[in-house]
């Protein structure tokens, strides 16, 4: 290998090591990423019931975020369902089963450090909207969201969650 060709090859690795190393500090300093169960004795749902469990899990990706939920809607059903969606706003596919108000695309943004908002839609039609904010010690997440169901009916949670 030529001097010139070497200079390319560590130019590249170390590119991709700081941005490797961007992505890390991010997630390590972005107070949403983690793992954060439904407190639902501190959350309000209308129309009820409440969820019986939810856990939320967001991990970091370049520029967004990847949300994994699960748990038991107050109906008993199971849900399970995520998303990988980037702060460009631009709607994602939402997969899975148990999606607030039967969402099958979202977008998200982010307002400030400890604030994210997003739009959920059901077939190009919005169907909620919500905005997340963890709390400036880093140990309560709150989503307020507004909505309409598949009956027309308004809906309006706010969602109190443990960092875990």
């Amino acid at each position: 290998m030529r001097r010139g060709q070497l200079r390319v090859v560590v130019g590249g690795a170390i590119v991709c090591m700081v941005f490797i190393l961007a992505i890390s500090v991010f997630a390590q300093t972005d107070p949403l990423v983690g793992t954060w169960k439904l407190n639902v004795s501190k959350s309000k749902y209308n129309p009820g019931p409440p969820a019986k469990e939810q856990t939320i899990t967001y991990a970091a990706v370049a520029n967004g975020l990847k949300t994994t939920v699960t748990g038991v809607d107050g109906s008993g059903k199971k849900m399970a369902y995520g998303y990988t969606a980037y702060f460009d706003g631009k709607d994602v596919p939402e997969t899975g089963v148990g999606t607030p108000n039967g969402m099958n695309m979202i977008s998200i943004r982010r307002v400030d450090a400890n604030t994210t908002e997003y739009t959920g839609k059901k077939g190009g039609k919005v169907v909620q909207t919500a905005r997340r904010v963890v709390s400036n010690g880093g140990k309560l997440l709150t989503i307020t969201a507004t909505g309409v169901d598949d009956k027309g009916q308004k809906t309006e949670t706010t969602t109190v969650y443990d960092k875990q």
